[in-house]
């Protein structure tokens, strides 16, 4: 097992800081984004769930704080705007996806 409090632990912003990551399974990464940032709108290859640990976003309009989860379907785009600080957990599943330039064998 491993495991992490993530609301303590040392993720500097503009370093997300990949947890797990297990070919096939899933990626698991911890983020840290400042009041006022975002991630800008983009899309990614796997099924992206995205918790909140910590502060508040804004994702397609909707705000949500500690607990708030969202699933964005594989290449679906978005966008995760920081209303606090915040503390995010994501994970992309199966990682990586189909069309990631790291799919190839």
């Amino acid at each position: 097992m491993e495991h992490w409090d993530l609301r303590t632990l040392d993720v500097q912003p503009h370093q997300p800081q990949i947890l797990h990551s297990s070919r096939g399974e899933s990626r698991t990464i911890a983020i840290h984004l400042p009041a006022g940032e975002e991630l800008q709108e983009h899309e990614v290859h796997e099924r992206a769930h995205l918790v909140v640990v910590d502060g508040e976003v804004e994702v397609g309009g909707v705000t949500g704080g500690p607990g708030f989860a969202a699933i964005f379907d594989p290449k679906e785009r978005h966008e995760v705007r920081a209303t606090q600080e915040a503390r995010l957990l994501l994970i992309l599943a199966p990682w990586p996806g189909d069309g990631h330039p790291g799919a190839r064998d």
